[in-house]
Protein backbone atom coordinates (compact mmCIF):
# COMPACT_ATOMS: atom_id res chain seq x y z
CA UNK A 1 0.00 0.00 0.00
CA UNK A 2 1.24 3.20 -0.81
CA UNK A 3 3.11 4.86 1.97
CA UNK A 4 3.47 2.14 4.14
CA UNK A 5 6.40 1.96 6.32
CA UNK A 6 8.42 -0.76 6.06
CA UNK A 7 7.92 -4.44 7.29
CA UNK A 8 8.63 -4.86 11.54
CA UNK A 9 8.28 -2.36 14.17
CA UNK A 10 7.50 1.50 13.83
CA UNK A 11 9.38 3.43 16.49
CA UNK A 12 8.57 3.13 19.59
CA UNK A 13 6.74 5.02 22.02
CA UNK A 14 8.84 5.17 25.13
CA UNK A 15 6.44 7.78 26.91
CA UNK A 16 6.34 6.08 30.03
CA UNK A 17 2.85 5.92 31.66
CA UNK A 18 1.54 7.40 34.80
CA UNK A 19 1.20 5.44 38.50
CA UNK A 20 -2.40 6.31 38.49
CA UNK A 21 -5.34 7.35 36.14
CA UNK A 22 -4.64 11.13 36.73
CA UNK A 23 -1.04 11.59 35.43
CA UNK A 24 -0.42 13.18 32.67
CA UNK A 25 1.85 11.83 29.49
CA UNK A 26 4.32 14.81 28.82
CA UNK A 27 4.07 16.31 26.07
CA UNK A 28 7.19 16.19 24.63
CA UNK A 29 7.23 12.00 24.64
CA UNK A 30 4.08 12.08 22.36
CA UNK A 31 6.20 11.09 19.76
CA UNK A 32 5.32 11.52 16.16
CA UNK A 33 4.01 8.47 14.22
CA UNK A 34 4.21 8.12 10.93
CA UNK A 35 4.69 11.78 10.37
CA UNK A 36 1.85 12.80 12.09
CA UNK A 37 1.55 14.64 14.92
CA UNK A 38 0.11 13.31 18.07
CA UNK A 39 -3.31 14.12 19.27
CA UNK A 40 -4.07 17.75 21.52
CA UNK A 41 -3.14 17.57 25.26
CA UNK A 42 -5.73 16.96 27.98
CA UNK A 43 -7.33 19.91 29.51
CA UNK A 44 -8.64 21.37 26.19
CA UNK A 45 -12.36 21.37 25.71
CA UNK A 46 -11.93 18.12 24.11
CA UNK A 47 -10.01 16.66 27.02
CA UNK A 48 -9.17 13.34 25.23
CA UNK A 49 -8.75 14.69 22.27
CA UNK A 50 -10.91 11.75 20.77
CA UNK A 51 -13.33 14.57 18.50
CA UNK A 52 -9.95 16.44 16.88
CA UNK A 53 -8.35 12.26 16.84
CA UNK A 54 -11.63 11.68 14.62
CA UNK A 55 -12.00 14.46 12.41
CA UNK A 56 -7.80 13.03 12.00
CA UNK A 57 -9.04 9.25 11.49
CA UNK A 58 -11.84 10.27 9.32
CA UNK A 59 -9.29 12.66 6.61
CA UNK A 60 -7.13 9.94 6.21
CA UNK A 61 -7.40 7.58 3.28
CA UNK A 62 -4.22 5.25 4.50
CA UNK A 63 -5.29 2.75 6.45
CA UNK A 64 -1.84 2.63 7.83
CA UNK A 65 -1.42 6.54 8.79
CA UNK A 66 -4.97 5.43 10.40
CA UNK A 67 -3.62 2.96 12.27
CA UNK A 68 -0.42 4.68 13.69
CA UNK A 69 -2.51 7.93 14.69
CA UNK A 70 -4.47 5.78 16.85
CA UNK A 71 -1.62 4.18 18.76
CA UNK A 72 0.05 7.65 18.93
CA UNK A 73 -3.44 8.83 20.80
CA UNK A 74 -3.28 5.66 23.54
CA UNK A 75 -1.18 7.36 25.95
CA UNK A 76 -3.11 10.40 26.26
CA UNK A 77 -6.44 8.45 27.37
CA UNK A 78 -4.94 7.26 30.49
CA UNK A 79 -1.97 5.68 31.94
CA UNK A 80 -1.22 3.39 29.04
CA UNK A 81 1.46 2.45 26.76
CA UNK A 82 0.67 1.70 22.99
CA UNK A 83 2.17 -1.53 22.55
CA UNK A 84 1.29 -2.78 18.57
CA UNK A 85 -1.24 -2.28 15.81
CA UNK A 86 -1.70 -4.58 13.10
CA UNK A 87 -3.88 -4.78 9.98
CA UNK A 88 -5.40 -8.15 8.90
CA UNK A 89 -5.01 -7.50 5.08
CA UNK A 90 -1.22 -6.99 5.18
CA UNK A 91 0.24 -8.04 8.68
CA UNK A 92 2.71 -6.02 8.70
CA UNK A 93 3.37 -4.54 12.62
CA UNK A 94 3.00 -1.06 13.49
CA UNK A 95 3.64 0.95 16.73
CA UNK A 96 5.73 0.50 19.62
CA UNK A 97 6.17 -2.90 21.38
CA UNK A 98 9.08 -2.08 23.86
CA UNK A 99 11.08 -5.15 23.86
CA UNK A 100 8.65 -7.29 22.68
CA UNK A 101 9.57 -10.12 20.22
CA UNK A 102 7.38 -9.05 17.28
CA UNK A 103 7.76 -12.50 16.00
CA UNK A 104 5.80 -13.96 19.85
CA UNK A 105 3.33 -10.73 19.25
CA UNK A 106 2.23 -11.85 15.65
CA UNK A 107 1.77 -15.73 16.76
CA UNK A 108 -0.57 -14.33 19.75
CA UNK A 109 -2.40 -11.90 17.56
CA UNK A 110 -2.70 -15.14 14.48
CA UNK A 111 -4.20 -16.97 17.76
CA UNK A 112 -6.35 -14.21 18.97
CA UNK A 113 -7.89 -14.59 14.87
CA UNK A 114 -11.45 -12.18 15.15
CA UNK A 115 -11.78 -11.73 19.25
CA UNK A 116 -10.34 -9.68 21.55
CA UNK A 117 -7.81 -11.12 23.99
CA UNK A 118 -4.81 -10.53 26.05
CA UNK A 119 -1.35 -10.27 25.01
CA UNK A 120 1.63 -11.86 27.30
CA UNK A 121 4.66 -9.79 26.73
CA UNK A 122 7.57 -9.55 29.20
CA UNK A 123 7.45 -6.47 31.44
CA UNK A 124 3.59 -5.87 31.25
CA UNK A 125 1.72 -7.13 33.47
CA UNK A 126 -1.58 -6.10 31.70
CA UNK A 127 -1.69 -6.24 27.68
CA UNK A 128 -5.13 -6.00 26.17
CA UNK A 129 -5.54 -6.97 22.13
CA UNK A 130 -8.55 -5.14 20.68
CA UNK A 131 -9.79 -6.18 17.93
CA UNK A 132 -10.96 -3.47 15.26
CA UNK A 133 -14.27 -4.81 13.96
CA UNK A 134 -16.82 -3.57 11.02
CA UNK A 135 -19.26 -4.51 8.84
CA UNK A 136 -16.99 -6.73 6.53
CA UNK A 137 -15.38 -8.50 9.95
CA UNK A 138 -11.81 -7.73 11.73
CA UNK A 139 -9.46 -5.54 10.00
CA UNK A 140 -7.15 -5.91 12.93
CA UNK A 141 -6.03 -5.41 16.27
CA UNK A 142 -4.66 -2.70 18.63
CA UNK A 143 -2.38 -3.60 21.32
CA UNK A 144 -2.36 -1.45 24.74
CA UNK A 145 -0.49 -2.63 27.91
CA UNK A 146 -0.42 -0.72 31.35
CA UNK A 147 1.05 -1.55 35.24
CA UNK A 148 -2.90 -2.30 36.21
CA UNK A 149 -6.39 -3.27 34.49
CA UNK A 150 -8.24 0.03 33.41
CA UNK A 151 -11.61 0.99 34.76
CA UNK A 152 -14.51 1.60 33.45
CA UNK A 153 -14.07 5.25 32.42
CA UNK A 154 -10.69 4.17 30.76
CA UNK A 155 -12.25 1.20 29.28
CA UNK A 156 -14.79 3.56 27.88
CA UNK A 157 -12.47 5.72 26.59
CA UNK A 158 -10.36 2.69 24.68
CA UNK A 159 -13.37 1.49 23.70
CA UNK A 160 -14.43 4.70 21.92
CA UNK A 161 -10.55 4.78 20.35
CA UNK A 162 -10.77 1.36 18.48
CA UNK A 163 -14.30 1.93 17.33
CA UNK A 164 -13.56 5.29 16.16
CA UNK A 165 -10.46 3.45 14.45
CA UNK A 166 -12.26 0.75 12.97
CA UNK A 167 -14.98 3.27 11.50
CA UNK A 168 -11.94 5.54 10.25
CA UNK A 169 -10.26 1.93 8.56
CA UNK A 170 -13.60 1.26 7.19
CA UNK A 171 -14.09 4.16 5.60
CA UNK A 172 -10.30 4.27 4.30
CA UNK A 173 -10.97 0.82 2.91
CA UNK A 174 -14.20 1.84 1.16
CA UNK A 175 -12.50 5.04 -0.47
CA UNK A 176 -9.46 2.77 -1.31
CA UNK A 177 -12.52 -0.04 -3.07
CA UNK A 178 -13.54 2.96 -4.45
CA UNK A 179 -11.12 4.45 -6.26
CA UNK A 180 -9.94 1.06 -6.99
CA UNK A 181 -13.59 1.02 -8.71
CA UNK A 182 -13.22 4.03 -10.30
CA UNK A 183 -10.01 3.20 -11.71
CA UNK A 184 -10.92 -0.72 -13.10
CA UNK A 185 -14.37 1.35 -14.58
CA UNK A 186 -12.30 3.74 -16.39
CA UNK A 187 -9.83 0.92 -17.75
CA UNK A 188 -12.90 -0.84 -18.18
CA UNK A 189 -14.08 1.86 -19.97
CA UNK A 190 -11.39 3.04 -21.87
CA UNK A 191 -10.81 -1.11 -23.05
CA UNK A 192 -14.51 -1.16 -24.33
CA UNK A 193 -13.80 1.92 -26.57
CA UNK A 194 -10.51 0.56 -27.65
CA UNK A 195 -12.39 -3.01 -28.40
CA UNK A 196 -15.61 -0.50 -30.39
CA UNK A 197 -12.75 0.85 -32.27
CA UNK A 198 -10.90 -2.63 -33.26
CA UNK A 199 -14.57 -3.65 -33.80
CA UNK A 200 -15.37 -0.58 -36.06
CA UNK A 201 -12.09 -1.26 -37.94
CA UNK A 202 -13.04 -5.00 -38.35
CA UNK A 203 -16.55 -4.32 -39.36
CA UNK A 204 -15.06 -1.94 -42.20
CA UNK A 205 -12.62 -4.73 -43.16
CA UNK A 206 -15.02 -7.07 -43.09
CA UNK A 207 -17.25 -4.85 -45.29
CA UNK A 208 -14.99 -4.08 -47.47
CA UNK A 209 -13.56 -7.56 -47.83
CA UNK A 210 -17.24 -8.73 -48.68
CA UNK A 211 -17.08 -6.39 -51.61
CA UNK A 212 -13.78 -7.70 -53.04
CA UNK A 213 -15.22 -11.04 -52.50
CA UNK A 214 -18.34 -9.97 -54.16
CA UNK A 215 -17.03 -8.10 -57.03
CA UNK A 216 -14.09 -10.95 -58.20
CA UNK A 217 -17.12 -13.44 -57.55
CA UNK A 218 -19.25 -12.09 -60.24
CA UNK A 219 -16.35 -12.04 -62.69
CA UNK A 220 -15.80 -15.51 -62.00
CA UNK A 221 -19.06 -16.44 -61.76
CA UNK A 222 -19.90 -14.32 -65.11
CA UNK A 223 -16.84 -16.39 -67.05
CA UNK A 224 -16.02 -12.41 -67.84
CA UNK A 225 -11.96 -13.64 -68.33
CA UNK A 226 -8.77 -11.48 -67.47
CA UNK A 227 -10.21 -8.27 -69.19
CA UNK A 228 -13.30 -8.41 -66.28
CA UNK A 229 -10.89 -9.24 -63.90
CA UNK A 230 -8.42 -6.37 -64.25
CA UNK A 231 -11.29 -3.73 -64.90
CA UNK A 232 -12.84 -5.08 -61.44
CA UNK A 233 -9.46 -4.92 -59.78
CA UNK A 234 -9.37 -1.54 -61.54
CA UNK A 235 -12.76 0.11 -60.03
CA UNK A 236 -11.88 -1.94 -56.26
CA UNK A 237 -8.38 0.10 -56.11
CA UNK A 238 -8.84 2.97 -58.07
CA UNK A 239 -5.12 1.77 -59.36
CA UNK A 240 -4.54 0.92 -63.38
CA UNK A 241 -4.34 -3.08 -63.03
CA UNK A 242 -3.01 -5.02 -65.96
CA UNK A 243 -1.86 -9.23 -66.40
CA UNK A 244 1.24 -10.19 -67.92
CA UNK A 245 2.01 -13.73 -69.00
CA UNK A 246 5.57 -15.07 -67.49
CA UNK A 247 7.65 -13.49 -70.50
CA UNK A 248 6.25 -9.58 -69.69
CA UNK A 249 3.56 -9.52 -71.94
CA UNK A 250 0.73 -7.75 -71.71
CA UNK A 251 -2.20 -9.57 -71.69
CA UNK A 252 -5.00 -7.22 -70.44
CA UNK A 253 -4.92 -3.53 -68.96
CA UNK A 254 -7.32 -1.90 -66.95
CA UNK A 255 -7.51 1.82 -66.08
CA UNK A 256 -5.68 4.92 -67.29
CA UNK A 257 -1.97 4.89 -68.77
CA UNK A 258 -1.78 2.24 -70.83
CA UNK A 259 1.50 2.72 -72.82
CA UNK A 260 0.93 2.50 -76.52
CA UNK A 261 4.00 0.58 -76.92
CA UNK A 262 4.76 -1.62 -74.00
CA UNK A 263 8.04 -2.40 -73.27
CA UNK A 264 9.02 -6.24 -73.04
CA UNK A 265 11.94 -6.97 -70.15
CA UNK A 266 15.19 -8.70 -71.00
CA UNK A 267 14.62 -12.30 -70.53
CA UNK A 268 17.45 -12.65 -67.77
CA UNK A 269 16.28 -10.01 -65.83
CA UNK A 270 12.58 -11.10 -65.96
CA UNK A 271 13.38 -14.82 -64.66
CA UNK A 272 15.78 -13.32 -61.59
CA UNK A 273 12.27 -10.45 -60.89
CA UNK A 274 10.03 -13.92 -60.95
CA UNK A 275 11.98 -15.57 -58.55
CA UNK A 276 12.75 -12.53 -56.16
CA UNK A 277 9.09 -12.24 -55.85
CA UNK A 278 8.06 -15.92 -55.71
CA UNK A 279 9.97 -15.89 -52.63
CA UNK A 280 7.65 -13.76 -50.74
CA UNK A 281 4.29 -15.08 -48.98
CA UNK A 282 1.52 -12.10 -50.65
CA UNK A 283 2.23 -9.46 -53.02
CA UNK A 284 5.52 -7.69 -54.03
CA UNK A 285 6.48 -4.08 -54.53
CA UNK A 286 8.98 -3.59 -57.26
CA UNK A 287 9.53 0.20 -58.26
CA UNK A 288 5.86 2.04 -58.93
CA UNK A 289 4.35 -1.43 -59.31
CA UNK A 290 2.47 -3.77 -56.73
CA UNK A 291 2.59 -6.95 -57.82
CA UNK A 292 1.32 -10.77 -57.54
CA UNK A 293 2.31 -14.01 -58.84
CA UNK A 294 -0.23 -16.47 -60.29
CA UNK A 295 1.25 -19.35 -59.88
CA UNK A 296 -0.55 -22.41 -59.15
CA UNK A 297 0.93 -25.67 -57.88
CA UNK A 298 4.35 -23.19 -58.10
CA UNK A 299 4.77 -22.60 -61.25
CA UNK A 300 4.65 -18.98 -62.89
CA UNK A 301 1.75 -18.98 -65.51
CA UNK A 302 1.20 -14.80 -65.50
CA UNK A 303 2.05 -12.12 -63.31
CA UNK A 304 -1.32 -9.27 -61.90
CA UNK A 305 -0.19 -5.81 -61.11
CA UNK A 306 -1.15 -2.78 -59.99
CA UNK A 307 0.33 0.90 -61.06
CA UNK A 308 1.14 2.49 -58.28
CA UNK A 309 4.10 5.28 -58.35
CA UNK A 310 2.24 7.66 -55.61
CA UNK A 311 2.51 4.53 -52.81
CA UNK A 312 -1.27 4.75 -52.43
CA UNK A 313 -1.69 1.23 -51.90
CA UNK A 314 -3.12 -0.08 -48.58
CA UNK A 315 -3.96 -3.28 -46.64
CA UNK A 316 -7.58 -3.03 -48.26
CA UNK A 317 -5.70 -2.95 -52.15
CA UNK A 318 -3.14 -5.57 -50.77
CA UNK A 319 -6.12 -7.71 -50.01
CA UNK A 320 -7.85 -7.37 -53.33
CA UNK A 321 -4.95 -7.95 -55.33
CA UNK A 322 -3.99 -10.61 -53.59
CA UNK A 323 -7.55 -12.00 -53.78
CA UNK A 324 -7.77 -11.41 -57.54
CA UNK A 325 -4.51 -13.28 -58.29
CA UNK A 326 -5.75 -16.08 -57.28
CA UNK A 327 -8.75 -15.86 -59.46
CA UNK A 328 -6.41 -15.42 -62.26
CA UNK A 329 -4.43 -18.02 -60.83
CA UNK A 330 -7.32 -20.10 -61.64
CA UNK A 331 -8.34 -18.56 -65.15
CA UNK A 332 -4.83 -19.24 -66.21
CA UNK A 333 -4.65 -22.89 -65.57
CA UNK A 334 -8.77 -23.63 -66.73
CA UNK A 335 -7.22 -21.52 -70.20
CA UNK A 336 -4.09 -24.03 -70.34
CA UNK A 337 -5.95 -26.83 -69.75
CA UNK A 338 -7.98 -26.36 -72.08
CA UNK A 339 -5.63 -25.42 -74.86
CA UNK A 340 -3.76 -29.14 -73.38
CA UNK A 341 -7.21 -30.80 -73.96
CA UNK A 342 -7.56 -29.09 -77.38
CA UNK A 343 -4.18 -29.38 -78.63
CA UNK A 344 -4.07 -32.86 -77.81
CA UNK A 345 -7.25 -33.56 -79.53
CA UNK A 346 -5.66 -31.82 -82.71
CA UNK A 347 -3.39 -34.02 -82.87
CA UNK A 348 -5.12 -37.31 -81.88
CA UNK A 349 -7.47 -35.96 -84.91
CA UNK A 350 -4.35 -35.06 -87.88
CA UNK A 351 -2.70 -38.80 -86.35
CA UNK A 352 -5.33 -40.51 -87.84
CA UNK A 353 -6.32 -38.57 -90.54
CA UNK A 354 -3.14 -39.21 -92.00
CA UNK A 355 -3.37 -42.65 -91.41
CA UNK A 356 -6.91 -42.89 -93.35
CA UNK A 357 -9.63 -42.12 -90.46
CA UNK A 358 -13.06 -43.11 -90.88
CA UNK A 359 -14.86 -40.38 -92.79
CA UNK A 360 -17.70 -40.52 -90.33
CA UNK A 361 -15.89 -40.07 -87.37
CA UNK A 362 -13.50 -37.43 -88.96
CA UNK A 363 -16.20 -35.46 -89.50
CA UNK A 364 -17.72 -35.87 -86.00
CA UNK A 365 -14.91 -35.48 -83.93
CA UNK A 366 -13.73 -32.25 -86.47
CA UNK A 367 -16.71 -30.84 -85.50
CA UNK A 368 -15.58 -31.26 -81.44
CA UNK A 369 -12.45 -29.67 -81.85
CA UNK A 370 -14.58 -26.43 -83.88
CA UNK A 371 -12.47 -27.49 -87.35
CA UNK A 372 -14.43 -28.10 -90.67
CA UNK A 373 -13.49 -31.00 -92.49
CA UNK A 374 -16.02 -30.68 -95.03
CA UNK A 375 -14.05 -27.76 -96.96
CA UNK A 376 -11.25 -28.33 -99.28
CA UNK A 377 -7.39 -28.60 -97.50
CA UNK A 378 -4.12 -29.10 -98.54
CA UNK A 379 -1.32 -30.95 -96.14
CA UNK A 380 2.03 -28.95 -95.64
CA UNK A 381 5.22 -30.46 -94.73
CA UNK A 382 7.45 -28.57 -93.30
CA UNK A 383 11.52 -28.96 -92.43
CA UNK A 384 13.30 -26.71 -90.23
CA UNK A 385 17.53 -27.18 -89.89
CA UNK A 386 18.80 -26.83 -86.59
CA UNK A 387 14.89 -27.01 -84.87
CA UNK A 388 14.49 -30.62 -83.81
CA UNK A 389 14.79 -30.33 -79.79
CA UNK A 390 11.43 -30.28 -78.74
CA UNK A 391 7.76 -29.72 -79.97
CA UNK A 392 7.50 -26.34 -78.92
CA UNK A 393 10.52 -24.72 -80.98
CA UNK A 394 9.45 -26.14 -83.85
CA UNK A 395 5.42 -27.04 -83.84
CA UNK A 396 4.73 -23.35 -82.31
CA UNK A 397 6.97 -21.22 -85.08
CA UNK A 398 5.19 -22.58 -87.88
CA UNK A 399 1.51 -22.73 -86.07
CA UNK A 400 2.29 -19.05 -85.62
CA UNK A 401 3.19 -18.90 -89.35
CA UNK A 402 0.50 -20.47 -90.55
CA UNK A 403 -2.18 -18.55 -88.25
CA UNK A 404 -0.71 -15.35 -89.49
CA UNK A 405 -1.54 -16.21 -92.91
CA UNK A 406 -5.10 -17.43 -92.19
CA UNK A 407 -4.54 -20.93 -93.01
CA UNK A 408 -6.61 -21.93 -89.77
CA UNK A 409 -4.04 -25.16 -89.47
CA UNK A 410 -4.69 -27.90 -87.52
CA UNK A 411 -0.47 -29.24 -87.10
CA UNK A 412 1.07 -32.11 -85.60
CA UNK A 413 4.50 -33.37 -85.37
CA UNK A 414 6.32 -36.05 -87.40
CA UNK A 415 9.96 -36.54 -87.11
CA UNK A 416 12.14 -33.74 -87.73
CA UNK A 417 9.08 -32.20 -89.56
CA UNK A 418 5.61 -30.47 -89.22
CA UNK A 419 2.43 -31.68 -90.95
CA UNK A 420 -0.06 -29.10 -91.24
CA UNK A 421 -3.75 -29.59 -92.92
CA UNK A 422 -4.77 -25.66 -93.94
CA UNK A 423 -8.37 -24.77 -94.98
CA UNK A 424 -6.54 -23.03 -98.21
CA UNK A 425 -3.80 -22.59 -99.94
CA UNK A 426 -0.92 -20.35 -99.08
CA UNK A 427 1.04 -18.49 -101.72
CA UNK A 428 4.36 -19.34 -102.06
CA UNK A 429 5.49 -15.91 -101.52
CA UNK A 430 3.72 -15.16 -98.26
CA UNK A 431 3.88 -18.46 -96.93
CA UNK A 432 7.95 -17.82 -97.24
CA UNK A 433 7.94 -14.62 -95.41
CA UNK A 434 6.34 -15.61 -92.77
CA UNK A 435 8.89 -18.75 -92.17
CA UNK A 436 11.35 -16.40 -92.39
CA UNK A 437 10.16 -14.29 -89.70
CA UNK A 438 10.35 -17.49 -87.90
CA UNK A 439 13.17 -19.88 -88.75
CA UNK A 440 15.19 -16.75 -90.37
CA UNK A 441 16.03 -16.93 -94.37
CA UNK A 442 17.11 -19.70 -95.95
CA UNK A 443 16.49 -22.72 -93.34
CA UNK A 444 13.71 -24.07 -93.79
CA UNK A 445 11.61 -25.98 -96.82
CA UNK A 446 8.16 -26.82 -97.19
CA UNK A 447 5.89 -29.03 -99.39
CA UNK A 448 2.68 -28.89 -99.92
CA UNK A 449 -0.13 -31.46 -101.73
CA UNK A 450 -2.20 -30.93 -104.17
CA UNK A 451 -6.16 -29.82 -103.25
CA UNK A 452 -7.95 -32.67 -100.85
CA UNK A 453 -11.79 -32.81 -101.41
CA UNK A 454 -12.15 -35.46 -98.53
CA UNK A 455 -10.53 -36.49 -95.90
CA UNK A 456 -10.29 -39.75 -97.38
CA UNK A 457 -7.96 -38.24 -99.62
CA UNK A 458 -5.69 -36.81 -97.03
CA UNK A 459 -3.34 -39.90 -96.72
CA UNK A 460 -2.37 -39.45 -100.73
CA UNK A 461 -2.02 -35.41 -99.87
CA UNK A 462 0.62 -36.65 -97.00
CA UNK A 463 2.57 -38.49 -99.74
CA UNK A 464 2.03 -35.98 -102.11
CA UNK A 465 4.00 -33.24 -99.88
CA UNK A 466 6.46 -35.61 -98.79
CA UNK A 467 7.66 -35.57 -102.74
CA UNK A 468 7.55 -32.20 -102.90
CA UNK A 469 9.23 -31.96 -99.96
CA UNK A 470 11.82 -34.53 -101.18
CA UNK A 471 11.93 -32.54 -104.70
CA UNK A 472 13.03 -29.46 -103.02
CA UNK A 473 15.39 -30.81 -100.49
CA UNK A 474 17.08 -32.77 -103.57
CA UNK A 475 17.30 -29.04 -105.50
CA UNK A 476 19.89 -27.13 -106.08
CA UNK A 477 17.66 -24.66 -103.93
CA UNK A 478 17.04 -26.71 -100.59
CA UNK A 479 15.05 -24.35 -99.00
CA UNK A 480 12.20 -22.93 -100.11
CA UNK A 481 8.87 -24.15 -101.11
CA UNK A 482 7.70 -26.81 -103.67
CA UNK A 483 3.85 -27.35 -104.45
CA UNK A 484 3.11 -31.21 -105.87
CA UNK A 485 1.05 -29.39 -108.72
CA UNK A 486 4.58 -27.65 -110.24
CA UNK A 487 6.11 -30.78 -110.07
CA UNK A 488 5.39 -31.91 -113.48
CA UNK A 489 7.30 -35.02 -114.40
CA UNK A 490 8.72 -35.24 -110.82
CA UNK A 491 5.18 -36.56 -110.02
CA UNK A 492 5.54 -40.10 -111.61
CA UNK A 493 8.66 -40.74 -109.80
CA UNK A 494 8.11 -40.92 -106.03
CA UNK A 495 5.73 -43.67 -104.09
CA UNK A 496 3.89 -45.74 -105.81
CA UNK A 497 6.40 -46.25 -108.27
CA UNK A 498 8.20 -49.79 -109.33
CA UNK A 499 11.30 -48.97 -107.66
CA UNK A 500 13.13 -51.99 -109.07
CA UNK A 501 12.38 -50.76 -112.77
CA UNK A 502 13.61 -47.51 -111.35
CA UNK A 503 17.15 -48.60 -110.32
CA UNK A 504 16.93 -50.46 -114.02
CA UNK A 505 16.52 -47.58 -115.70
CA UNK A 506 19.27 -45.44 -113.98
CA UNK A 507 21.92 -48.56 -114.54
CA UNK A 508 20.55 -48.62 -118.14
CA UNK A 509 21.54 -44.60 -118.33
CA UNK A 510 24.03 -43.64 -116.06
CA UNK A 511 25.69 -48.02 -115.17
CA UNK A 512 28.94 -47.08 -116.40
CA UNK A 513 29.74 -43.61 -114.94
CA UNK A 514 28.55 -44.76 -111.60
CA UNK A 515 30.85 -47.98 -111.79
CA UNK A 516 33.40 -45.59 -112.88
CA UNK A 517 32.72 -43.30 -109.71
CA UNK A 518 32.93 -45.84 -107.58
CA UNK A 519 36.37 -46.99 -108.55
CA UNK A 520 38.29 -44.10 -108.86
CA UNK A 521 35.90 -42.14 -106.49
CA UNK A 522 35.24 -39.70 -109.27
CA UNK A 523 32.19 -37.33 -109.37
CA UNK A 524 30.83 -37.69 -112.90
CA UNK A 525 27.05 -38.58 -112.12
CA UNK A 526 27.04 -35.70 -110.16
CA UNK A 527 28.82 -33.59 -113.03
CA UNK A 528 26.26 -34.37 -115.49
CA UNK A 529 23.07 -33.59 -112.91
CA UNK A 530 24.77 -30.46 -112.24
CA UNK A 531 25.00 -29.55 -115.66
CA UNK A 532 21.64 -30.56 -116.58
CA UNK A 533 20.29 -28.68 -113.91
CA UNK A 534 21.92 -25.59 -115.00
CA UNK A 535 20.83 -26.04 -118.62
CA UNK A 536 23.91 -26.99 -119.74
CA UNK A 537 25.41 -23.83 -119.16
CA UNK A 538 29.12 -24.17 -118.53
CA UNK A 539 29.65 -20.88 -116.59
CA UNK A 540 26.88 -22.12 -114.29
CA UNK A 541 27.61 -25.26 -113.90
CA UNK A 542 31.22 -24.83 -113.13
CA UNK A 543 30.39 -22.23 -110.28
CA UNK A 544 28.23 -25.02 -108.77
CA UNK A 545 31.12 -27.74 -108.67
CA UNK A 546 33.35 -24.96 -107.84
CA UNK A 547 35.88 -26.10 -110.97
CA UNK A 548 37.49 -24.12 -113.95
CA UNK A 549 35.77 -24.03 -117.06
CA UNK A 550 38.56 -26.52 -118.38
CA UNK A 551 37.75 -28.80 -115.97
CA UNK A 552 34.22 -29.32 -116.46
CA UNK A 553 34.58 -29.49 -120.01
CA UNK A 554 37.45 -32.47 -119.50
CA UNK A 555 34.77 -34.12 -117.26
CA UNK A 556 32.07 -33.42 -120.04
CA UNK A 557 34.75 -35.03 -122.59
CA UNK A 558 34.83 -38.11 -120.33
CA UNK A 559 31.70 -38.65 -119.59
CA UNK A 560 31.04 -38.77 -123.74
CA UNK A 561 33.85 -41.29 -123.34
CA UNK A 562 32.76 -43.92 -120.72
CA UNK A 563 29.02 -43.24 -121.08
CA UNK A 564 29.15 -43.65 -124.50
CA UNK A 565 26.48 -41.11 -125.06
CA UNK A 566 25.73 -38.19 -127.16
CA UNK A 567 24.83 -35.12 -124.96
CA UNK A 568 23.89 -33.24 -127.89
CA UNK A 569 21.03 -35.93 -129.11
CA UNK A 570 17.95 -34.15 -127.49
CA UNK A 571 15.99 -38.16 -126.78
CA UNK A 572 19.50 -38.92 -124.95
CA UNK A 573 19.89 -35.64 -122.58
CA UNK A 574 16.29 -35.93 -121.71
CA UNK A 575 17.07 -39.68 -120.80
CA UNK A 576 19.86 -38.85 -119.02
CA UNK A 577 18.60 -35.68 -117.77
CA UNK A 578 15.46 -38.42 -115.73
CA UNK A 579 18.06 -40.60 -114.95
CA UNK A 580 20.13 -38.27 -113.14
CA UNK A 581 17.28 -36.89 -111.67
CA UNK A 582 16.09 -40.53 -109.86
CA UNK A 583 19.46 -41.16 -109.22
CA UNK A 584 19.59 -37.92 -107.18
CA UNK A 585 16.00 -38.03 -105.55
CA UNK A 586 14.53 -41.85 -105.87
CA UNK A 587 18.02 -43.76 -105.21
CA UNK A 588 19.91 -40.39 -103.26
CA UNK A 589 22.55 -40.63 -105.22
CA UNK A 590 23.16 -44.59 -105.15
CA UNK A 591 22.72 -47.24 -107.92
Amino acid sequence: MAGRPRQGLSPRFDAQPADSPGTTVPVDEQRHVLGHTAAPARGAADPHGLLALSQTLFASADEREILGLALAHVATLGPYRAEVGVLSNDGALTGAAGSADAVKVKVQLRRLARTDGPLTLPGRPWCWAFALRSAEGVLGHLAVSSRFPPGERDNFLLSTLVRLTAAALSLAIARRRQADGARELSRLRSQRAAVLRQLDALRTEVRQQRIVHEALGRVAGLGGGEDALTQALYELTGLPALVEDRSGNLRSWAGPGRPTSYPVPVAARREEMLREVALEAGPVRVKDRLLALARPRGEVLGVLALMDPDRTADARTVFALDHAVRSLALELTHLRDLAEVELRLHRELVEDLLEGADEASAYARSDAVGHDLHRPHYVMVVHSRGRVADDESLTRPVERAAAALGLRPLAIRRGDCVVLLTETKPHEDTLGEALDREFGAHTWSVGVSARCDSPGSIPRCYQEALRALGVRQGSRARDGSTFFDDLGLYRILGPGNDLHELEAFVREWLGALIDYDRRHGTDMVQTLAEYFDCGGNYDETATALAVHRSTLRYRLQRIREIGGRDLTDVDTRLNLQVATRVWRIMLGGQG
